[in-house]
């Protein structure tokens, strides 16, 4: 059974900092991209960031270039995704996933796995 759990949300004022964590289960964690998604009330669930097996292969959400940072330690089986300068625009529940493949996606129907999200506010 696949389990995805994120942690490391909460509540901050702009500028701040935030690392949310993704620790993975039931899946050989090397052989998975990792992905980040993001969805704000009323809106569609939209991508963040993502990263491919290795983590030699990155993408990001253009709004976060520069202030995010995606990265995971497979000997942990967890990604993560490091969260600088942080807007109120960031503000939603984020949500990590995965997939077993060897190329880097970004659509959220690209990814089979999902965990159930952690809460991200950020005050102005």
């Amino acid at each position: 059974q696949v389990q995805l759990v994120e942690s490391g949300g909460g509540l901050v004022q702009a500028g701040d900092s935030l690392r949310l964590s993704c620790t993975t289960s039931g899946v050989t964690f090397t052989s998975y991209v990792m992905g980040w998604f993001r969805q704000a009330p009323g809106k569609e669930r939209e991508f963040v960031a993502a990263i491919s097996r290795g983590g030699g292969s990155t993408r990001y959400l253009d709004s976060v270039k520069g202030r995010f940072t995606i990265s995971r330690d497979n000997a942990k089986n967890t990604a993560y995704l490091q969260m600088n300068s942080l807007k109120p625009e960031d503000t939603a529940v984020y949500y990590c996933a995965t997939k077993n493949a060897v190329v880097v996606y970004t659509t959220t129907s690209d990814y089979p796995y999902w965990g159930q999200g952690t809460q991200v506010t950020v005050s102005s």
